[in-house]
């Protein structure tokens, strides 16, 4: 981490840039969702130092909450060239096939995620997404039950427990929402489903 550090100040003082001032003021653009301003910031530090690994990381991040999926595609496939064993920016490309619908590249990144770390919490989580997405409920279901052997009670699990059940056994979709609520009262997902099953009685 020093050596990065020691590196980031002399590039910065090679070319001008006061580097430790650009992340600063990214991270408090990006603290008021001005994600354009976060960006922008960046360029002059990105121009200067296209192969950072931290930074294409960020950068990736940042487009991809300004929902500029390509460009954030983009900087986490540099950030993972950068860094091959890296964890961080395949799951930065797996949340991006997400939210453009991609499902199938989703799973090949999923699947390169889980040969590295087959219990990856997100890598699972995000996994299922992709899964429920392509209407393979089985498949997501047995990554749910997985999961749910090393975390009993992470509703992020069991909340996708009682979605994947919701077409297949309202009772049992109804009792683990139920159980969600146990755990965490306020969970929004959890008491619309409820609300749904009153509705429907």
């Amino acid at each position: 981490m020093k050596k990065i550090f020691l590196l980031f100040s002399l590039i910065g003082f090679l070319f001008g840039l006061d580097i430790k001032k650009a992340y600063y003021d990214s991270y408090n653009y990006e603290k008021m969702q001005d994600y354009k301003d976060a960006i922008k910031v960046l360029i002059p530090v990105y121009n200067q130092y296209p192969n950072g690994y931290t930074l294409n990381l960020r950068l990736g991040w940042l487009f991809f909450l300004s929902k500029q999926y390509q460009n954030a595609l983009v900087h986490y496939r540099r950030a993972s060239l950068i860094s091959s064993f890296a964890i961080e920016p395949k799951l930065g490309m797996l949340k991006v096939y997400i939210n453009l619908g991609d499902y199938d590249n989703a799973l090949k990144i999923g699947d390169v995620i889980l040969k590295e770390d087959y219990y990856n919490y997100y890598g699972n989580y995000y996994m299922i997404l992709a899964l429920k997405g392509k209407k393979e409920i089985k498949t997501a279901i047995n990554l749910v039950d997985k999961m749910l052997v090393l975390y009993p009670t992470s509703t992020l699990f069991l909340v996708q427990l009682g979605e994947l059940y919701f077409n297949i056994d309202k009772n049992k979709s109804k009792e683990i929402f139920e159980n969600v609520l146990i755990l965490d009262p306020n969970n929004v997902v959890a008491k619309d489903y409820l609300n749904l099953f009153k509705e429907q009685k």
